[in-house]
């Protein structure tokens, strides 16, 4: 990696960071509040690509597993690593990734269309399920209630993809040497 891109990098792990300074809304039906990080989840995958997107966020789970309070509600540690909530941030790095490697795949006839299903993809099958599967280990709580409670989470994110959408146009845009030949 280049000095840029470690820049780059550590320029997005800061930006999720960042986000985590929104309050968390808590759900009444499962124990995963909706944040604002899973904007920067998928911008680092839609702008750097899969490696360094997946590096960044991997940057951000290594500083909050370090202890900084960085997640939604000043959380952080090792701790939060093993709760009923931690699939959905553990499949950050993963989400960014699978994100950035398809839009390399489809760079060339990359639509609007095609780059919002490719970020709802990433969301809703990496991010979601890992959620769900780590919720049902850790809680309890039956597969389908859990995938039932996830649902709520639908709308929000797909505000968050649509802005992600909108953002990731202007910064490639303005920065088309961003991403590069990242795959």
């Amino acid at each position: 990696m280049s000095i840029r891109d470690i820049v780059a990098v550590a320029l997005f792990a800061a930006f999720i960071a960042i986000l985590g300074f929104l309050p968390a809304i808590p759900v009444p039906v499962i124990p995963v509040p909706i944040t604002a990080q899973l904007l920067g989840i998928i911008l680092s995958g839609a702008v750097l690509g899969a490696k360094k997107g997946f590096a960044a966020c991997l940057l951000f789970l290594v500083l909050v597993a370090a202890g900084l309070p960085l997640l939604s509600g000043g959380r952080g540690g090792i701790g939060v690593f093993f709760a009923p909530t931690s699939g959905y941030l553990i499949s950050f790095p993963f989400t960014a990734a699978f994100i950035g490697y398809f839009f390399h795949v489809f760079r060339k006839q990359l639509t609007p269309a095609k780059q919002i299903l490719i970020m709802m993809a990433g969301v809703f099958c990496i991010d979601h399920l890992f959620g769900v599967v780590w919720l049902t280990m850790m809680s309890g709580l039956d597969f389908s209630k859990a995938f039932l409670g996830d649902l709520i989470f639908v709308p929000g994110d797909m505000v968050k993809i649509i802005l992600a959408y909108l953002i990731a146009t202007r910064l490639r845009k303005a920065l088309p040497d961003l991403m590069g030949a990242n795959k």
